[in-house]
């Protein structure tokens, strides 16, 4: 949630930052503003409610520096408006601030220190920056010693700050705690984002920021503290990614794009994980850990979770160790009894999801090992879990998962393979995944190039409905869920995943002249019975469609696909869902990439 830009030491500050802004639009907000200063007397402050677009259109000629902090917000105190924008100012106009995350003691903070303050905003934010006003005024602190006190007392809130001081011109103060926060080297000057996909048409090197430590950067300084103040060194690392990978090129949206990228993801994840024997690289340490695990744990959020339920079948199936996906939101305060020897699988698509790393920080502190699937480097749940795969997807930057989705199940069946192999089982054994991976690739094509067909089955059964149901049963039940969030997310329609024999105990009374119920039928020895429940449905009124397997389909099927391995089905189901959704929301008029009240990257809890 929300975006943070800054950057010291280049004249071409706010070009930098507003392009900043825009690449981090998927993330998700409601307002936008930009502080700027020229180091030679004149600053400006510019915010508006809405999008970057509404910001840009509001700068004026005159808005020019050479060090300046920008922010999208996403609302949490205070409804979206321009006082309620970051960034946040002093009650003097001398310290300026934005911030991602939630402070939870604010409102304690202000009664005890500001009750003479007026406050201009809703903001837990404005607290903080009129916190580091106040003691430097009253307590006679540096700017850095007032800003060391602030953190000490918000105490294990989440925050990602960026600081101005209009007294030191050309200086930034950074610090986070559960909120991602980077620093980018430049020639001559620096940088600061919430994801390195901001700044890469300016650098490639970063260094990254531990919870609690303060960063001061000036232009050619990067200076690193920890919570006591001693200085510490650390060398940037290399994002090795072309910022045009997170451009949509000519297409009219980041969610098609990302959904046509889907057969390259699976053939770059053969070519990652499987060596030129046709078999799979994986971490020797890791997998001597996952051979002694007696139960897995699979811990995840939204999309991510339901790609866990779906790995919850591939290792089990071809590990045969039993195997468990979780909610991190629940799973972090009501964890249940765990096995003897567990070990914890993390999904998550930006590898900075506020309640997987809740869980993570709760069984790290236990002695329990670890491995996050994820698609972004050097994220937080990649640095701080025992082991990291990655997902090799590529940026992905509409709000609705897609190719990330794809990437977490196909990588989930690379480890439960390697992991059935070195546990001797026979299903491993005989599961040419390379092979099968091959012919996913193969059919999400063939259905991708059928955009207008699901063109036309939107425009016929989805754009004027306000409910649909996606059902199927075991495997294709994990793909209900996910298809009916894909839906919801940007079509704006309620929609419902549901196990296909549970309608009859409740939510066929749902069922309405028109509604569209989609069946999802790969599984051979639940067929017969997912197509007696859409019967069922058709006989109260609702209008049926199915996704079917190529061997399982007969000439009234609506959308036939490749035949490939069962567990693997989910691959393929999920394509015509992304693809019926996507020209839903289109048909509709709707914002497909940035939906109403939904942020990519969820940071907080």
């Amino acid at each position: 949630m929300c975006g943070i830009v800054g950057v010291t030491g280049n004249e071409n500050a706010v070009a930098m930052l507003m392009e900043g802004l825009r690449r981090l639009e998927y993330r998700g907000y409601d307002s936008a503003g930009i502080y700027v200063n020229d180091q030679n007397g004149h600053d400006f402050l510019v915010k508006e409610k809405g999008r970057v677009a509404d910001l840009a259109n509001a700068l004026t000629p005159e808005v020019q520096g050479t060090t300046g902090i920008a922010h999208t917000r996403w609302a949490t105190h205070g409804q979206p408006s321009i006082e309620n924008a970051h960034p946040q100012i002093s009650a003097d106009d001398r310290f300026y601030l934005v911030h991602n995350g939630v402070i939870e003691n604010y409102l304690e903070l202000k009664n005890k220190y500001l009750a003479d303050v007026e406050f201009k905003s809703e903001t837990d934010t404005e607290v903080v920056v009129q916190l580091i006003d106040y003691f430097v005024l009253h307590d006679n602190l540096t700017t850095l010693e007032a800003f060391r006190k602030v953190l000490y007392l918000v105490g294990d809130s989440a925050y990602g700050f960026l600081l101005m001081d209009r007294e030191q011109p050309n200086t930034l103060f950074v610090a986070k705690n559960k909120s991602p926060l980077l620093v980018g080297v430049g020639n001559g000057f620096n940088v600061v984002c919430s994801d390195a996909i901001a700044m890469l048409n300016y650098t490639h090197d970063f260094i990254e920021m531990q919870d609690g430590e303060i960063m001061i950067l000036t232009p050619d300084k990067v200076d690193i503290e920890d919570e006591e103040g001693h200085h510490i060194t650390r060398l940037p690392f290399h994002v090795n990614m072309d910022a045009s990978e997170a451009d949509k090129g000519t297409y009219p949206h980041y969610m098609l794009k990302e959904i046509d990228d889907q057969p390259a993801v699976m053939r770059k994840l053969v070519q990652t994980y499987f060596n030129d024997a046709g078999e799979i690289d994986l971490d020797s340490d890791l997998l001597a850990d996952l051979k002694a695990a007696d139960r897995l744990y699979i811990i995840a959020a939204g999309t991510s979770y339901h790609a866990g339920l779906v790995g919850e079948r591939l290792f089990e199936r071809l590990a045969k160790i039993p195997t468990e996906a979780h909610v991190a939101s629940e799973f972090a305060y009501n964890t249940p009894i765990l096995s003897a020897k567990p070990f914890f699988i993390f999904l998550s698509q930006s590898g900075e999801t506020a309640d997987s790393r809740e869980v993570l920080t709760n069984i790290g502190e236990a002695g329990y090992h670890s491995l996050t699937i994820t698609n972004v480097q050097n994220s937080t749940l990649s640095r701080e879990a025992t082991y990291t795969m990655l997902l090799e997807a590529g940026p992905e930057i509409a709000v609705a998962s897609t190719k990330a989705y794809t990437a977490q199940i196909a990588v989930e069946a690379i480890v439960a393979k390697a992991l059935g192999e070195a546990n001797g089982t026979d299903a491993a054994s005989q599961f040419e995944l390379a092979n099968q991976l091959g012919l996913v690739a193969n059919g999400i094509q063939a259905l991708v190039d059928q955009k207008e067909v699901f063109e036309k089955i939107a425009q016929d059964n989805f754009v004027d409905q306000h409910d649909a149901f996606y059902i199927g049963r075991g495997i294709d039940y994990a793909v209900s869920l996910e298809a009916s969030l894909k839906l919801k997310e940007i079509t704006y329609i309620h929609s419902e995943g549901v196990a296909a024999g549970e309608l009859k105990h409740g939510p066929i009374a749902l069922i309405e002249a028109g509604t569209p119920v989609i069946g999802l039928i790969t599984q051979s020895k639940t067929a017969s019975l997912t197509r007696s429940n859409l019967a069922e449905t058709a006989a109260r009124g609702s209008h049926i469609m199915t996704i079917v397997s190529k061997s399982l389909a007969n000439v009234h099927d609506d959308i036939i696909l490749e035949d490939v391995d069962e567990t693997l089905a989910p691959l393929l189901t999920i394509i015509p869902a992304q693809l019926i959704s996507y020209y839903t929301s289109l048909l509709k008029g709707l914002d497909v990439d940035k939906p109403r009240n939904l942020a990519k990257s969820v940071t907080v809890q």
